[in-house]
């Protein structure tokens, strides 16, 4: 893909995903086992995100719905997904497409990350946020508001809401309000990604780490 299309607009209403980052097995966004799904593109914000790079609407990494639900169907004990991003309900109708085709096959678990309040997302009378919210175990909404940081569980800051749209993760509530934060780090080529809800003063002590082993090199 040429830099020239990098720096397109995204038409966010079409049936490809645009992709941030992936990863195929982590521990740290939710219970169990979970493929990760970054979506690139955001419409917030936030100060201090911890996604920077994924905030701009340009062109990631497009991907077939069906292809990327094959990806996390072939991957050995999978609990479920998780989808965060970048703002995934702009591209509602390629997630409801991704989750009809796993669902189709397994019932796999699916969390999602969201900056708007599940409030907005339902007075904006979306078909696709609709079927999509519908498919959705474990909704976690609200902007990252860095001053109400609590630096528990699996949400950003205290001002979000971690709504429970089934079952299937209730006895496991305090988990994702209270647990202690823990991250992973990844190693791509000559970068690192950090999955997780990062502990506080976790970003400084990481980045002086990666420099203290660049220095060794």
């Amino acid at each position: 893909m040429s830099n020239q299309n990098k720096n397109l607009l995204l038409p966010f209403n079409m049936s490809l995903l645009n992709i941030a980052e992936i990863c195929t097995a982590t521990q740290t966004l939710g219970p169990g086992q979970r493929f990760a799904i970054w979506v690139q593109g955001c419409c917030f914000n936030c100060q201090n995100c911890i996604s920077p790079d994924w905030i701009p609407m340009i062109t990631g990494n497009l991907m077939e719905p069906k292809l990327l639900a094959n990806m996390v169907l072939s991957t050995p004990n999978t609990e479920g997904i998780t989808v965060s991003g970048g703002e995934p309900m702009l591209q509602a109708e390629a997630l409801f497409e991704l989750f009809t085709f796993l669902r189709q096959e397994q019932d796999i678990s699916i969390i999602c990350f969201t900056g708007f309040t599940l409030e907005q997302l339902r007075s904006k009378c979306d078909r696709n946020i609709e079927q999509v919210l519908n498919m959705i175990d474990v909704l976690i909404d609200g902007q990252y508001v860095s001053e109400l940081n609590d630096n528990k569980g699996w949400r950003g800051s205290s001002n979000q809401v971690v709504h429970f749209l089934t079952s299937r993760y209730l006895s496991q509530a305090n988990l994702f309000l209270e647990r202690e934060r823990n991250v992973e780090i990844h190693l791509r080529n000559e970068a690192a990604l950090m999955i997780g809800i990062p502990p506080h003063n976790f970003q400084r002590a990481f980045e002086e780490t990666i420099e203290n082993l660049r220095g060794c090199l």
